[in-house]
């Protein structure tokens, strides 16, 4: 347990928003076939902001802390400062991440960016934060 620090064992060991969410408005999955990592993103949207966010992580302490602290720092904002965020921020706020870990940040980031693209492309929302996104891309997870 050295490897963590008192904030991703706090966010591991009492995660927050996780379970399903009844009637989201969007949902991301996102995998990695290197770890088998697996997170699920659903969100709430209303005037394009999100008004809530959980979680399902199937995977490993990072993981699982990724993900919670992800659908925390989402909460409230707009989908473009949503999409702005990246794993890099979430590693910040967790205080850092071991470096053999820090894929499953970018797991979270991906979910999200998922989430939002598919609901986007669902009510036909032209985002400048998904100009770049390629859901079909493959993404490195090392």
């Amino acid at each position: 347990m050295g490897m963590y620090n008192e904030k991703v064992m706090e966010h591991f060991t009492n995660p927050h928003n996780a379970g399903a969410m009844e009637n989201p408005d969007a949902v991301g999955s996102y995998g990695s076939p290197v770890c088998g990592d697996m997170m699920e993103i659903s969100l709430k949207i209303e005037d394009n902001v999100i008004v809530d966010a959980k979680f399902r992580t199937f995977g490993c302490g990072s993981a699982i802390a990724s993900s919670s602290v992800a659908t925390d720092m989402i909460k409230g904002k707009t989908l473009e400062e949503a999409l702005a965020l990246t794993n890099q921020n979430f590693v910040d706020e967790l205080g850092g991440l071991p470096g053999a870990k820090i894929h499953c940040s970018v797991l979270s980031e991906q979910a999200i960016k998922l989430a939002i693209y598919n609901y986007a492309k669902e009510k036909g929302l032209v985002l400048e934060g998904l100009k770049d996104f390629d859901p079909n891309e493959e993404h490195d997870h090392e």
